[in-house]
C-alpha cells in the first residue's frame, strides 16, 4: 500500500509540473480560459457530488468566463 501511494504522489507531482510548463507559451487570454475551465470543472464536480455532467458543464462555463475576463 505504501508503494502504491508513493507512486500516486510521484505521478501527481510530475503531471502538475508538466501542466504548469504547458502554460508558458499561452497568451493571457488562453491562460485565463484554461484556469477558468479548471476551476469550473472542480466547482461543478463539488456541486454535483462528482457527477460527470456537472463537471463538464462547470468546465465549459468556467472556460467561457475565463475567456471573457479582461474584455
Amino acid at each position: 500500500m505504501k508503494k502504491a501511494r508513493s507512486l500516486i504522489v510521484q505521478a501527481t507531482v510530475v503531471s502538475s509540473l508538466l501542466a504548469l510548463t504547458a502554460c508558458s507559451g499561452m497568451s493571457e487570454r488562453q491562460r485565463n480560459t484554461a484556469i477558468g475551465a479548471g476551476i469550473g470543472g472542480v466547482a461543478g464536480s463539488v456541486l454535483t457530488d462528482g457527477g460527470t455532467l456537472g463537471t463538464v458543464g462547470g468546465a465549459a462555463v468556467g472556460g467561457v468566463i475565463g475567456n471573457q475576463v479582461g474584455n
